[in-house]
């Protein structure tokens, strides 16, 4: 699903207005469905979800929820995830074009061509990965605990760490693992988010704190800053989705510049509505998330459409490495 092949122009012609926000939630409810919304969404989007969080948590809700459908709003590895943790359950995602340029820099294949060339190795995948690429991974990690996950492996065996680079990056650089390989992939939203852009932001905000996911391309400039005294070490955040929310309820700083997809600034604002938040960069729209529109969650809710499958033997293989995550720890926030 990349945008060289597919159209993908978001479903329109529906406004969301009191009467679809009635006509979704008496259809969620006809359907026996929990909604489920990622931190990126569109506002509307979010605001009517029974839970708003990262694609992981969001899953594990689901997996412990009775309802009997999960109407994932997210893009698509993340509707996969929740059918890889509940197989006996529909799963609907309302747009299946919503794809994921992270997701898409690896392929089960070429997976397998890496693994022959380090035999031995440790696969470690971020959960932003296809179902296809799970089942061939060892153990999966999420951005708030891929440094632990690294940490536990013995430190004799190669590890292979996909598909994000920049995750990568920081987390040889906190382990200083020299036996680590990074594939070189990216979040094209996150990677454009870079230093000079941070750096001109936060002289021009000296008081502010810095949230920085550390899939964004100024990760390493955020931790350079603090080191050469620029800015606060102590500024100075490299959080995932779910731990941005967290601490905005608790810091007390008055401004927060904020590095990820636009889309996580509503769920701050509502988590700390006395705290201003900007993003470093205002372009940070991830397109593929955008696709959830109200006109297709209405639709998709209609006519019990899109509908995700995973077959049960790469599910079950993609399980186990979940599961072994899960093992080391609770995991927090997903990505």
């Amino acid at each position: 699903m990349t945008a060289d092949t597919i159209d993908l122009t978001p479903l329109g012609g529906v406004e969301a207005n009191a009467a679809w926000r009635d006509e979704v939630r008496a259809l969620v409810e006809q359907r026996d469905a929990v909604l489920l919304a990622h931190n990126y969404q569109l506002p509307e989007i979010q605001d009517i979800a029974d839970h708003t969080g990262d694609s992981l948590a969001l899953s594990r809700i689901a997996a412990a929820s009775a309802a009997s459908t999960i109407v994932f709003c997210g893009v698509h590895f993340m509707a996969e995830t929740a059918k890889i943790l509940s197989p006996g359950k529909t799963v609907l995602i309302p747009d299946e074009r919503a794809g994921c340029s992270l997701a898409d820099s690896i392929t089960g294949g070429q997976l397998r061509a890496w693994k022959a060339e380090h035999p031995g190795a440790v696969v470690v995948s971020y959960v932003n990965t296809t179902a296809e690429v799970k089942a061939e991974t060892d153990i999966c990690c999420t951005s708030s605990n891929a440094v632990d996950v690294v940490a536990s492996i013995p430190a004799d065996r190669e590890v292979l760490f996909l598909p994000d680079q920049f995750l990568g990056a920081h987390v040889k650089r906190v382990t200083g693992r020299e036996n680590m390989h990074i594939w070189a992939g990216e979040c094209h939203v996150h990677a454009g988010i870079n230093g000079p852009e941070l750096a001109e932001r936060a002289a021009a905000n000296p008081d502010a704190d810095l949230f920085i996911h550390p899939e964004c391309g100024c990760a390493t400039s955020a931790l350079y800053l603090a080191g050469e005294g620029i800015v606060a070490p102590e500024r100075v955040k490299i959080l995932s989705t779910g731990e941005m929310v967290a601490q905005a309820r608790a810091t007390n700083a008055k401004s927060v510049l904020v590095a990820t997809e636009i889309g996580m600034i509503h769920q701050l604002r509502k988590a700390a509505p006395d705290i201003e938040f900007s993003a470093v960069n205002d372009r940070a729209s991830c397109r593929y998330m955008k696709m959830i529109t109200p006109a297709a969650l209405l639709r998709s809710l209609r006519e019990n459409r899109d509908e995700v499958h995973v077959d049960a033997e790469t599910a079950a293989r993609a399980r186990g490495a979940v599961q072994r995550m899960i093992e080391i720890g609770q995991p927090g926030g997903g990505e």
